[in-house]
């Protein structure tokens, strides 16, 4: 029962993350860097 449960919780866990990646500090500052090359 425990195993089931947690299994579960680990499947929604992934889907989480498929569904919403938070980007990483990298990937923030190249979309700010690349938005400010598309101002000029």
């Amino acid at each position: 029962m425990v195993v089931k449960t947690y299994n579960k919780m680990q499947k929604k866990e992934e889907e989480v993350k498929k569904t919403d990646p938070i980007p990483t500090k990298e990937e923030v500052l190249l979309t700010e860097i690349r938005d400010l090359l598309k101002k000029k």
